[in-house]
């Protein structure tokens, strides 16, 4: 848990301020020297399909709610309609409300050879939970998934990274293979909790690979699509020079409007052009990660 006394973070001795940092922290190191099929480097897309969740967990404000209606009714589309030209599968993480409000496109998503991923009940913020209650909703949103879907997800993203002290735990406990809510490396690692292995495989995420932190409302003037596209093409460049993973966040309601849909196609035409680059989703890089560190 974390610490709610008043005491000056300077005064605190070293077992304390140690066992803070040491909740969850990235342990073993696992990208590998190659990647499936001897490709030199990965890449991983993912989208967060809120829909209205996150205007109903704000307050529900009608134009808010609009918003989030128009990420599933036509910026879903849009991207799904780019991935398909490219032949490039995606993770579409999804909170269980909106996978019951949007069947027909979880339908879809799965139909175009995507992968479906946990992410929340309905916005829930983690860190506010018991474990009972994150435990109780996490696996309610996978039974809820696995209804529509007819299959169980093996990842999850916390709602809005609110990883909490139990996250780990409670994906675990269920049995899930990987998580992508933390930013401890640009590539794969194994979650430690309290200084021990979870088991699980942290495929990491980054606020400079995340549309949300350019143009989602609140994040000040919403940052210009070539701006945006730039810093995008430089992580993928730069991670393919590395061997390494270039994992992006999207938000159907953000990337998927007209004036920004080609920060997408742009890149996708981009990673089609470099030899050896390894297109998969989330599940596929932390199958392929898993038990490979320096392999």
């Amino acid at each position: 848990m974390a610490d709610a006394s008043n005491d000056p973070v300077w005064s605190w001795p070293e077992e304390r301020w140690r066992a803070m940092i040491g909740r969850v922290r990235a342990g073993r190191p696992l990208k590998p020297k190659k990647w499936k099929g001897g490709a030199r480097a990965a890449m991983a897309l993912s989208f967060n399909l809120t829909g209205e969740i996150g205007a109903v967990a704000g307050g529900g404000g009608i134009t808010a709610l609009s918003e989030g209606h128009y990420g599933a009714r036509r910026g879903l589309h849009r991207l799904m309609g780019l991935l398909k030209q490219q032949a490039i599968p995606a993770t579409v993480f999804v909170p269980a409300v909106a996978a019951i409000l949007y069947v027909e496109e979880i339908k879809a998503i799965l139909a175009g050879g995507h992968e479906l991923g946990l992410h929340g009940w309905i916005g829930e913020e983690s860190l506010a939970l018991s474990a009972e209650a994150e435990r109780d909703l996490v696996s309610g949103a996978r039974d809820a998934l696995e209804k529509i879907a007819g299959l169980k997800p093996v990842g999850i993203r916390a709602p809005g990274w609110s990883f909490s002290d139990n996250s780990a735990a409670v994906a675990r406990g269920l049995g899930l293979l990987y998580d992508s809510s933390l930013m401890a490396d640009d590539e794969p690692y194994d979650l430690t909790a309290g200084g021990e292995a979870t088991g699980l495989i942290e495929i990491p995420v980054s606020r400079q690979r995340d549309d949300s932190t350019f143009f989602a409302p609140g994040s000040g003037a919403p940052a210009a699509p070539e701006a945006v596209f730039d810093i995008f093409r430089r992580e993928l460049e730069m991670a393919y020079e590395e061997g390494g993973l270039f994992q992006l966040t999207l938000h159907p309601h953000l990337v998927g409007v007209r004036s920004r849909i080609w920060i997408v196609e742009e890149l996708l035409k981009i990673a089609r052009t470099l030899p050896g680059l390894w297109c998969a989703t989330h599940a596929d890089v932390a199958l392929w990660c898993k038990g490979r560190a320096g392999g």
